[in-house]
């Protein structure tokens, strides 16, 4: 124990050191943490409830656990008597810091909590679901005719639907006779049949006309989990829903939640029942938003990249903490929702995309299906930009796959200022290159920062951070203004001429905001995010070089950051190849869209199931020229790269490095695409 505990907010990723005896609330509160708090600390609206995250969380060196907090004190023990404190909960504006912790913020109680912004993109799927509704009129029994109810409703879906070999859920047979005398021998069947060489299976059974049928297609991401559900039978989707993968608070990104399974006993339980706690509350959602009763769901589909798709099926990722990342399946599963925790209908079915390699997931192949790089003659780079990006370029020809460790960066974590997207983050930037001031939009307010009405509307929303969308675009505005080097080093010579550059001891820091949280850029922020771009760039070198190409004809951002960030400040960064920016696009939630064509139409899920089989899986680990493209790819945008089509929509620096004392460099090198 030391005499300043270090603490971390969860799931904002906030982090401080605070003098032993701190109130929990005081401390979020100095970090910039939305605890609500209606009754001002008294212990009596409940709205502050915090949970302490138990176990050894290494990547930030922290042992939580409860009795790093006080013991209860008279407020919480009078809260707790008139009211219900669900276990494990405290009160910050009553428990004080007595040692390291990690302090989850229940999304149940918070009011600024994390926007999830991932919404079905609203296309047409041609429908040909598993499930097909089925009514039928069985003949009713007969002395003359000894045939059992269940024989003679497979006679009927025979002769009606050919259905010549049927099995039967074993569940339905004890409610059988009833639900066949409640119909009067009319009863429509829900029959299950995934693919043409499987035999039919009878998995619910209704009295009378039953003419509706639904599903969930859920896309399970590492920082947020999105849901969407829609009818069997018209395709229509009826509600969509997204939260804050709980598993954040066990580490922010996909390894950390390995290395805690790995330290922890019961991580991978634990972990796993996170995860389906969040999709049964989404469920209840998508429900109550749909009208209609968790038994009307009769089939489901899941994507996630590997990690969140071994633990949401409750299988151990530990092999794929390290070399040769085995996965412990990699084709599509087929299973029961009763199996792994989910009480849809009794007879419902779950299916799971299958995984590209051990760290390009389900996600990945759900965007392909989606945007289908297979089925076109162009060269397409998909790509996923997350803590892990997953990395996609192909053509009908081939199709080549990468993943590549960019980190949480882009997602707020390891930046000084950092935090997820939420009212009172800063999510746009711009910067006057003559003046070097800066304005900014901020979630939650409709006016920038330099018009009328944003005071007004900041004083009450607050202005909290920077999440990723403008993290990439400050970046990227501080070095087409000039305030970075190519190898992006904040110039120091500037602070003469701008009070926004701000001397760090040896190192500068640009300011772009100063109020009740002092908002900078680092020089770290700045080199965090560096080796996160490069990392993904070097991914989308290596897949070049395999397809012997030098340029792409069309980018895909996919997912809820790539659909957030805006695609020049993405190139000016270096993050993706330079290519006609009216050929990059967002391509929003693709693993969501593709995880719902494979819900309305098992023909989908053949297809990315061969396609997976075809694509060629590329380890960037074991290519030696990862190295090269990454250093390269460390300067801004590229320090061998060129960008034509970039340096026709903007202004480049001319280039320079931090080692240059005044002089102006060489124009940037310019080379045919030819």
């Amino acid at each position: 124990m030391t005499d300043h505990p270090l603490v971390l907010f969860m799931p904002s990723g906030r982090r401080g050191r605070f003098p032993v005896g701190t109130n929990v609330l005081e401390a979020a509160r100095s970090l910039g943490v939305y605890v609500e708090s209606v009754c001002g600390g008294r212990g009596i609206c409940g709205r502050c409830q915090v949970e302490v995250q138990e176990g050894q969380f290494a990547k930030h060196g922290i042992t939580s656990a409860k009795d790093h907090l006080s013991p209860f004190g008279p407020k919480e023990e009078r809260y707790a008597a008139l009211r219900d404190l669900k276990d494990g909960r405290r009160l910050s504006c009553s428990a004080t810091i007595a040692g390291d912790l990690v302090i989850d913020v229940p999304q149940d109680v918070a009011v600024n909590a994390q926007v999830v912004r991932k919404e079905s993109d609203g296309r047409v799927i041609a429908r040909d679901p598993a499930v097909h509704m089925c009514y039928v009129e069985v003949e009713e029994p007969d002395m003359h005719k000894p045939l059992g109810d269940l024989d003679r409703l497979k006679a009927a879906l025979s002769a009606d639907w050919g259905y010549e070999a049927l099995d039967v859920d074993f569940h339905l047979l004890p409610g059988l006779q009833k639900t066949l005398r409640a119909g009067e021998w009319k009863v429509t069947a829900a029959i299950h049949k995934d693919s043409e060489g499987e035999r039919a299976r009878l998995i619910a059974l209704y009295p009378g006309l039953k003419n509706e049928a639904y599903g969930i297609a859920c896309d399970i991401g590492s920082t947020t989990i999105a849901m969407h559900l829609s009818s069997l039978l018209s395709g229509r989707t009826l509600a969509s829903a997204g939260t804050s993968n709980p598993q954040i608070r066990f580490g922010e990104d996909l390894m950390s939640r390995v290395s805690y399974v790995m330290m922890n006993p019961d991580g991978r339980e634990a972990m796993t029942l996170a995860v389906r706690e969040a999709l049964n509350g989404l469920i209840d959602r998508v429900c109550a938003e749909g009208g209609i009763s968790r038994a009307d769901i009769l089939d489901a589909v899941f994507v996630g990249n590997p990690i969140m798709h071994h633990l949401f099926l409750g299988i151990d990722p530990t092999e794929l903490g390290g070399a040769p990342f085995a996965l412990a399946v990699s084709g599509a599963v087929t299973l029961k929702a009763s199996e792994i925790g989910l009480p849809l209908n009794a007879g419902s079915r779950v299916y799971v995309l299958p995984c590209i390699a051990g760290h390009v997931g389900a996600d990945a192949a759900a965007a392909t299906l989606t945007e289908g790089p297979h089925r076109q003659d162009e060269m397409m780079l998909l790509v996923d930009i997350g803590t892990n990006a997953e990395i996609v370029l192909g053509n009908a020809a081939r199709t080549v796959a990468a993943s590549s460790p960019t980190g949480p960066a882009f997602e707020g974590a390891e930046i000084s200022s950092g935090q997820r997207a939420a009212p009172g983050a800063i999510e746009r930037v711009r910067i006057d290159p003559a003046t070097l001031e800066p304005r900014f939009r901020v979630i939650g307010i409709e006016p920038w920062s330099d018009e009328p009405g944003f005071a007004e509307a900041a004083a009450g929303v607050g202005i909290t951070g920077i999440c990723g969308s403008a993290i990439i675009e400050v970046v990227a505005e501080l070095f087409l203004a000039g305030v970075l080097s190519e190898d992006g080093v904040i110039d120091g010579t500037l602070a003469a001429r701008s009070p926004r550059i701000l001397s760090n001891g040896r190192t500068f820091s640009y300011l772009l905001h100063e109020g009740a949280q002092r908002i900078t850029v680092t020089q770290n922020d700045i080199r965090a995010i560096q080796l996160a771009k490069a990392a993904l760039y070097a991914g989308v070198k290596l897949l070049m070089d395999k397809q012997g190409v030098d340029h792409v004809d069309r980018i895909g951002l996919a997912g809820a950051f790539g659909t957030f960030i805006d695609p020049k400040y993405a190139m000016v960064l270096g993050l993706i190849p330079d290519c006609d920016l009216d050929r990059v696009k967002a391509v929003g939630n693709a693993a969501g869209t593709g995880a719902r064509m494979c819900l309305l139409n098992r023909g989908y899920r053949r297809e990315i199931e061969d396609t997976v089989r075809r694509i060629e899986k590329i380890e960037t680990a074991l290519e030696p020229k990862f190295q090269d493209h990454f250093v390269a790819a460390m300067a801004l945008p590229n320090k061998v790269d060129a960008f034509p089509h970039l340096a026709h929509v903007v202004t480049l620096p001319e280039r320079r490095t931090s080692s240059d004392t005044g002089e102006t460099g060489g124009r940037r090198r310019r080379r045919s695409r030819d």
